[in-house]
């Protein structure tokens, strides 16, 4: 099939004098993909002792001085020369893909050692940049743009970028649509530029290396937006998910900066302006009700703008791997709003369902009209099939289908849960209080912690735990599915971290609540008959509510 459309696309561009009459179809790799996989195996595998080696008798002159340069672009020349080149076998082709990333770890090295963080960073991706447009292997281009809009991101970023704090949500903000900006400037270079046959070249190798940069980029708006629904949680303890949580204590912040909210929503503006544009059939008026509902997400959520705007470029340019990565990043987005700690549940639930309503609302109105409004043949090719359009509204229904079934199963729960409080035990001090949460450690007896640090189980264990009349729980045991005693429940306990957890291990407060969350000695739960418990508030000594 894809030769098929290679020909057709070919014999296109001869009839519109784009390519000479003589102009034929490149010669594909006729190398099995099992045969390389193998022989890329074997390469690595051989090149991780040479290349210790070569680390043990360099060991000296990479760790001082220009050393670190001189070896870094010595390697990374000598790599570069090999995956130029056109007849070597396929083993050495190989082995030159290691020599990249230690030719650019040993340069990274000096650099980072040597210049801040942020000028490191730059130089890096200039070096990335420059890689991508010496080599010819557009997978190696595609993953040289994702490194290189991850370098620039952090060159954007604050100097202490692992530890942002409250300056670095708007700077990382700003870091990441720095890169979105970029993309959008290649695509129109690509477009303006290099749209004539005579520059095929160039843009295909643009084509390759702004895929993987906006892949990295959708990527990073997705991280900085923090933990989605039911997925974000599983990032705890990684480098990523410490840094995700620290942006995310101080996401709520976002409220005092409007001006990230309005170029969101700006850009979700002009995506559909776009679409618009690029595909007339979409002209009609319910188009601005679309735009106006996908609007008010963007400004929710900063991050959601540049995403629907990559999404609407992707589609109407037929990118359609892109664009599901685009729609993949909206929809963990989207997800990330149910952690939007300023929002009773509720509130959250009911801006979901009203999007929801009237995206389905509007999504009839454009049914009825395409089936009454008459589309002249040359726009018949820009409109969607109908199976096309079903599944991305079913697609969009699932989403606002799952994040609404979580949150009324939420509310359900801290409704109709049966109260219960369970006593906090000591923490580090150092730890107890960190930005706008609060590390929490409960009480558990010394036998049962013990065995829950060996517990390996492919399904959520429950402890069996005693109710007292005021509703304070003395954890008991492992649940070994004897019948409950009067006074007896079970809860459900959460992994984290590699260990089981009961529910969490954090409560998260606003701003200036410190001083009156310090108090708490207990932690309210609701816990339903089947086990499942949630964590929904602090208690102090007396099990009075400490509300914000």
């Amino acid at each position: 099939m894809k030769r098929d459309r290679l020909d057709q696309t070919l014999q296109a561009a001869i009839a519109e004098g784009l390519l000479p009459a003589a102009a034929s179809r490149p010669s594909g790799d006729t190398r099995p993909w099992p045969v390389v996989l193998l022989t890329a195996l074997g390469a690595w595998l051989a090149a991780v002792p040479l290349l210790g080696v070569v680390g043990l008798l360099l060991g000296d002159l990479i760790s001082r001085g220009a050393g670190p340069y001189f070896i870094g672009a010595l390697v990374l020349a000598g790599a570069a020369v090999v995956l130029r080149s056109r007849e070597v076998p396929l083993f050495f082709e190989q082995l030159a893909v290691p020599g990249l990333l230690v030719g650019a770890g040993a340069l990274g090295f000096g650099l980072f050692r040597d210049l801040p963080d942020q000028a490191a960073a730059g130089v890096l991706a200039i070096v990335a940049a420059a890689l991508a447009v010496v080599l010819r292997q557009a997978w190696l281009r595609v993953l040289l743009g994702a490194a290189a809009a991850v370098l620039t991101a952090i060159a954007c970023a604050p100097q202490r970028w692992f530890h942002a704090g409250r300056s670095g949500v708007e700077a990382f903000w700003l870091a990441w649509h720095v890169g979105f900006g970029l993309w959008v400037s290649w695509q129109v270079i690509q477009q303006r530029l290099f749209d004539d046959g005579l520059h095929a070249r160039h843009a295909a190798a643009l084509e390759s290396f702004a895929a993987g940069w906006l892949l990295a980029t959708l990527g990073g708006l997705a991280w900085w937006s923090g933990m989605t629904f039911l997925v974000g949680a599983s990032l705890g303890g990684t480098l990523v998910g410490d840094v995700a949580r620290e942006l995310a204590q101080h996401r709520h912040l976002l409220w005092q900066w409007p001006a990230l909210q309005t170029v969101s929503a700006g850009l979700a503006i002009v995506a559909a302006l776009w679409a618009a544009r690029q595909w007339p059939v979409l002209r009609q008026p319910w188009l601005a009700g679309v735009a106006v509902v996908l609007a008010g997400m963007a400004w929710f959520l900063p991050a959601l703008g540049a995403v629907w705007l990559a999404l609407a470029w992707c589609v109407t340019s037929q990118r359609w791997r892109q664009a599901g990565a685009a729609a993949l990043a909206a929809a963990w987005i989207i997800g990330s709003f149910y952690y939007q700690l300023q929002w009773p549940l509720a509130i959250k639930a009911l801006v979901l369902v009203a999007a929801g309503l009237v995206l389905g609302g509007l999504a009839w109105l454009a049914h009825r009209g395409g089936r009454s409004a008459v589309v002249p043949a040359s726009e018949q090719v820009l409109s969607a099939s109908s199976a096309a359009r079903a599944g991305i509204g079913l697609c969009a229904a699932a989403v606002l289908a799952v994040a609404n079934l979580g949150i009324w199963q939420k509310e359900d729960l801290i409704a109709h849960g049966q109260p219960l409080y369970v006593e906090l035990a000591p923490v580090d001090p150092r730890s107890l209080m960190q930005g706008d949460y609060m590390q929490l450690n409960f009480n558990l007896p010394a036998d049962l912690q013990g065995r829950l640090d060996g517990l390996v189980t492919l399904e959520r264990p429950q402890v069996v735990a005693r109710r007292d009349a005021r509703g304070v729980a003395t954890l008991q045991h492992i649940d070994d599915g004897r019948p409950l005693a009067d006074g007896e429940l079970r809860i459900e306990l959460t992994p984290k971290d590699g260990r089981w957890i009961l529910v969490s291990d954090a409560w998260f407060f606003r701003e200036g609540e410190a001083e009156r969350s310090a108090a708490a000695k207990y932690g309210e739960f609701r816990v339903s008959p089947d086990g499942k418990a949630l964590l929904v508030g602090m208690a102090d000594a007396q099990l009075r509510a400490i509300h914000p």
